[in-house]
């Protein structure tokens, strides 16, 4: 789709603002990367969204991608954009609130033959938490943006009951009928114990079977999703959706955040008391942390915290060193990475993260900086790149990644 020309004006006032014609060659193809090249408006109002070089639609990369639009909502076909993605979303929920990814036709296209309860539209089965935690917050942002109350249809609010249905059956693992496997040769691609995970207990907390990497939880109370899952029912309980679902979402919120401190603060010998990645209840941590959105380090830009919070501030300190085992420094980029991609690859979106939640303008002009610089002179953003050699990426065509490079851009420039 070509932009609108709600977002050429704001594209051009962007880049006068900007003034750093470096920045703004790379700002604007990753600004028009989601819109051009992975949206699609639907003669039923809804917008599909695919992820990028993979032609599905994830609930959280949407969510993210569509992100930098919203200052361009008073347009109209913006606005019916992402109206039709919100409706869309609760639509693929309300089919299976435990898949990650949909196809577009209903073709049973999908990425794998996995054992688990699979569907016509179903892509992918992998149950995360941050999958349902995204869709509130893309609504809340939407509401915030329009004031449009009508975007409370009897199907979206049927979605939003959908998921605290399903953060609450998860609350108690062992009661769920979800069930996971997948045949591979690597362990991160399926569930333990017969698809079901290794065990935990009681915390509080919602179960999550896998990371926002896709890749399986070692421990299955997963600190990022969770604190994710928190600012998003803090947020939902504040909109129109009735008191009921108001009344669940902010006991919820409780229950998850008292697991949260709880259950999930380790002491550091060297950076004191610390948030886990992961636990399971039973006194068993994984100190990390993962590149991806929810993670540790983005934990106050998604409104769980204050970044002067002193539990995150040592937290950040050990994300942002070797500590972290998914922690690089290369010739050209540092900044953290993932299992899921080589040793040695730093995410352009861990970048950005640590970008927006830095509490200095040196910090986020550094970060800026070392984006523009990491591109392989493509102009966009990419999954992982090389911290020494970032000709050498993986996902050229990353439509998620584009779109926080613009949401630093505009912190940045407070555009």
């Amino acid at each position: 789709m070509e932009l609108t020309e709600g977002l050429q004006e704001l594209l051009r006032a962007d880049c006068e603002k900007i003034g750093d014609e470096k920045i703004c060659q790379v700002y604007q193809k990753c600004f028009r990367s989601t819109w051009e090249t992975t949206l699609s408006m639907e003669e039923d109002g809804s917008t599909f969204v695919i992820t990028g070089d993979i032609g599905a639609m994830w609930l959280r990369d949407s969510s993210m991608q569509v992100l930098p639009y919203f200052r361009a909502v008073s347009d109209e076909t913006v606005e019916r954009a992402l109206r039709g993605l919100i409706r869309k979303q609760a639509e693929l929920i309300l089919t299976d609130a435990y898949a990650n990814a949909f196809n577009k036709k209903g073709d049973f296209s999908c990425y794998s033959r996995d054992k688990t309860k699979m569907g016509a539209f179903i892509w992918e089965r992998k149950y995360e938490v941050d999958s349902l935690a995204f869709p509130i917050l893309l609504l809340a942002e939407y509401i915030a943006a329009t004031g449009r109350q009508d975007i409370f249809t009897e199907r979206v609010l049927a979605a939003l009951k959908r998921i605290l249905e399903v953060w609450e059956t998860e609350q108690h693992h062992e009661s769920s009928s979800y069930t996971f496997e997948r045949d591979s040769e690597l362990e991160t691609e399926t569930l333990q114990n017969q698809g079901r995970g290794t065990p935990v207990s009681y915390t509080g907390m919602t179960w999550s079977g896998f990371r926002p990497s896709d890749d399986a939880c070692r421990y299955h109370y997963l600190l990022p999703a969770n604190m994710l899952a928190v600012s998003a029912l803090r947020r939902l309980c504040k909109l129109s959706v009735g008191k009921e679902t108001a009344c669940r979402a902010e006991k919820l919120a409780e229950e998850i955040a008292e697991g949260i401190y709880r259950y999930g603060i380790v002491r550091h010998p060297a950076y004191g008391e610390i948030f886990a990645y992961e636990t399971d209840g039973m006194g068993h941590y994984n100190l990390m942390d993962d590149a991806n959105v929810p993670s540790l380090l983005a934990a106050p830009w998604f409104g769980f915290c204050e970044k002067e919070d002193g539990i995150y501030r040592n937290t950040r300190r050990f994300v942002l060193s070797e500590s972290n085992p998914y922690y690089y420094k290369g010739r050209a980029a540092e900044g953290v990475g993932s299992p899921h991609t080589p040793k040695g690859y730093v995410w352009h979106i861990a970048v950005a993260i640590r970008g927006l939640t830095a509490q200095s303008r040196k910090e986020q002009k550094e970060m800026l900086d070392m984006l523009v610089s990491t591109t392989a002179g493509t102009g966009y953003m990419h999954e992982g790149v090389d911290a020494d050699e970032p000709q050498r990426y993986t996902r050229p065509w990353f439509a998620w990644a584009n779109s926080m490079f613009c949401l630093l851009v505009k912190a940045y420039f407070h555009l």
